[in-house]
């Protein structure tokens, strides 16, 4: 048997993914099978979205490096 391989999906196509699996999930009317498999495939898009964030973080510290060596501040959420 050959696996298959599937494209990455993008952040957005993740973070929907996710919200629909938590829908499915908060219903409540799954089978306890089911229930599992949909948590599984909710870690595995977690981890997906935290991977496509880390990544664009970097590229933003990166792009801020090269553009004359700002200081990066930590976002301090009682300020904003």
């Amino acid at each position: 048997m050959t696996a298959k391989k599937h494209s990455p999906l993008s952040f957005e196509a993740a973070l929907t993914e996710l919200e629909s699996v938590v829908a499915q999930l908060e219903q409540g009317e799954l089978s306890l099978e089911e229930t599992l498999q949909r948590f599984e495939q909710g870690v595995a898009l977690t981890r997906t979205c935290q991977i496509a964030l880390q990544l664009a973080e970097q590229k933003v510290e990166q792009l801020l490096e090269q553009n004359g060596g700002l200081d990066i501040l930590p976002f301090d959420e009682t300020t904003a």
